[in-house]
């Protein structure tokens, strides 16, 4: 048996590998119809072309068997990868031929030799045009080194492949004709799990599943010793010694290919899946009744943004949503965290909000999306970043950001970073392109990815990771634009779209509802202005050559829920309902707002 990882950023062939390994390793029939990326079997995981969850599956090469965790390759999903690491001996790290290593694949590298696993360095996408093999080979030792990898890591073995072919070679002039190479050395250079099947049993719970019929699904390793159907245990925390009560194992599973396959026991080494134990959750030791050992728990990252999800109270609350009281509001985020060990979750002195705390604005969208998909109806705030304050000192998050951008582009980018507060570390040119390292707070990200596309016309990559607390940087400039804010509840008409529309850009069609408050576009001008969208010509009893024809709208603009999101102010909430996204203000009424307006400019003199 072998169990390793697979670490990759996104988009560099993760997913397509593990899709060609269970394909070349026996999972699949020959004529078995199997979808592209398989392990990405979350809706929003298709969509979005990411990893999201760890998963783990089987594949088989000559009689062993090789457990396969595929990993999240963003940041933000970084809870996911350091649980899933103590499950392994080794890692495959993969490094696309063009781009190189990037900051999402130094972060889980980083936590890989942390904890003395072997690696095994494969080169993928070799079949690329503009493949740059030999400089991203001295990347990835770069790399390693600054990492302080140990001498035997840095003589880790490098292969080269192409995933979407399904081949793999040890040199990087050679033909491949299959996966056979990668299976070789990992059967070669990764060791098997130490197991010791006689000892009394101990298994690190590294991820939780949750099914309404069996409850909570713990996944782990086993240690040491032997686990068996219907056994009682005792279950322990390294962290918290106030946890510990005995239970009972009423189902065991292995993964075999992508299924969870119901067995009888398992032995030390292996990777299984064991419901019947109603409290267990992530970090706890399973053990035997008379061993109690809690093993230590890798410490998960702190969150660094924090939002605030509250009930949905505007004008349309309760027309589309299934759940909609705080009560299913709050068991829903707390039954998240049953999950998802990066997340946190608060009560507040209002019943009706809860703050919410994640590693990015990413991870927290995509518990936004999965909420509205599952029929919950609520609102949010804008994101902020949490601080710390040490010794009298305020300290916020910080970002490590690669930027790679085409030449003309360049001085626009530069430009925006100093404004956000960034610092240029390092840059590099790459032919007609440029790579640049920014330190930066992650203040000064939100609402930066939309203007980034727009200034690089949509040929700039951009990735994040979170760096380190550093000293507060003080104000960072706001969005250089304003809210158009509908003047009346209403369906929107043609006649008063084609007049807001000379204010800025919409963000609605003639035709849908709206309501006094909601915001319907933005405007250049830096202060919000109030339109009447509602609003119907006048009929007179005269007709006048060329007013009455057709009236030209320009389309709306679609807006994405991160795009949203980052256009929010922060008098501003998101409506988030299973058909729709709405901005809108907090207080709806006109003219309260500017009372509001009023009083804070007043208290800011």
């Amino acid at each position: 048996m072998r169990n390793i990882a697979i670490i990759a950023h996104v988009d560099h062939g993760k997913t397509t590998l593990v899709d060609k390994m269970l394909k070349q390793g026996g999972t699949f029939r020959e004529n078995q119809v199997v979808e592209d990326r398989v392990m990405d079997s979350n809706d929003l995981e298709r969509e979005r072309g990411i990893t999201i969850l760890a998963k783990n599956t089987s594949a088989h090469y000559q009689g062993v068997k090789i457990n396969i965790v595929d990993t999240p390759g963003h940041a933000d999903f970084g809870g996911e990868v350091e649980r899933v690491l103590k499950m392994v001996n080794g890692v495959l790290l993969l490094v696309d031929a063009s781009e190189g290593p990037m900051p999402q694949t130094r972060f889980v590298l980083e936590r890989a030799l942390a904890l003395n696993h072997k690696v095994i360095v494969l080169i993928n996408k070799i079949d690329r045009p503009d493949r740059r093999i030999d400089e991203v080979v001295d990347e990835v030792l770069e790399l390693l080194m600054d990492l302080g990898a140990s001498e035997e890591q840095l003589d880790s073995p490098f292969i080269y492949c192409s995933s979407r072919q399904g081949i793999a070679t040890e040199d990087q002039h050679g033909e491949g004709k299959d996966l056979t190479p990668l299976f070789e050395k990992i059967i070669s250079y990764i060791d098997p799990p130490e197991s010791d099947p006689e000892s009394p049993l101990q298994v690190l719970v590294s991820s939780i599943d949750y099914n309404e019929y069996v409850g909570r699904i713990a996944v782990g390793r086993i240690e040491r010793g032997t686990i068996h159907q219907n056994q009682e245990v005792a279950i322990c925390d390294y962290h918290d010694q106030s946890v510990s009560y005995k239970a009972k194992i009423s189902a065991l599973y292995q993964i075999d290919g992508l299924d969870r396959t119901p067995v009888s026991e398992a032995t030390a080494g292996d990777i299984v899946s064991f419901s019947g134990i109603e409290n267990v959750n992530i970090g706890n030791t399973v053990c035997a009744v008379d061993t109690l050992a809690p093993l230590p728990f890798v410490k998960i990252s702190e969150p660094t943004v924090e939002m605030t999800f509250s009930v949905n109270d505007s004008p349309f609350a309760g027309r589309e949503g299934k759940y909609v009281t705080s009560r299913q509001l709050r068991d829903r985020l707390f039954r998240e965290l049953l999950k998802d060990v990066s997340l946190r979750v608060e009560e507040t002195d209002n019943t009706d909000q809860f703050k919410v705390m994640g590693r990015g604005e990413m991870h927290l969208s995509i518990l936004i999306e999965n909420m509205r998909r599952e029929g919950y109806e609520f609102q949010v705030s804008t994101p902020k970043v949490l601080f710390k304050n040490i010794d009298g000192q305020v300290l916020e998050p910080y970002e490590e950001l690669v930027i790679d951008v085409p030449e003309e582009s360049m001085g626009t980018v530069m430009e925006s970073m100093g404004q956000r507060k960034g610092e240029l570390r390092a840059m590099q040119p790459m032919g007609s392109r440029v790579k640049m390292e920014f330190v930066i707070p992650s203040r000064g990200l939100f609402g930066y990815r939309s203007e980034f596309l727009t200034n690089t016309r949509g040929e700039g990559i951009m990735n994040a990771v979170f760096y380190d607390y550093g000293p507060y940087k003080g104000e960072v400039e706001q969005r250089a634009f304003g809210s158009l804010i509908a003047f009346e509840t209403g369906e929107s008409i043609t006649y008063g779209l084609y007049n807001a529309q000379e204010r800025g850009i919409l963000f609605i069609g003639p035709g849908e509802q709206v309501y006094a408050g909601m915001v319907v576009g933005y405007s250049p001008k830096t202060e919000d202005l109030t339109v009447n969208v509602c609003k119907k010509k006048q009929a007179t009893n005269t007709r006048a050559s060329g007013s009455d024809e057709a009236l030209r709208l320009t389309p709306p603009r679609q807006m994405s829920l991160e795009e949203a999101i980052e256009f929010m102010n922060d008098d501003e909430l998101l409506e988030v309902t299973p058909q729709h996204f709405r901005i809108r203000k907090r207080i709806l009424d006109h003219a309260g707002r500017m009372r509001a307006l009023k009083r804070s400019k007043t208290a800011n003199q």
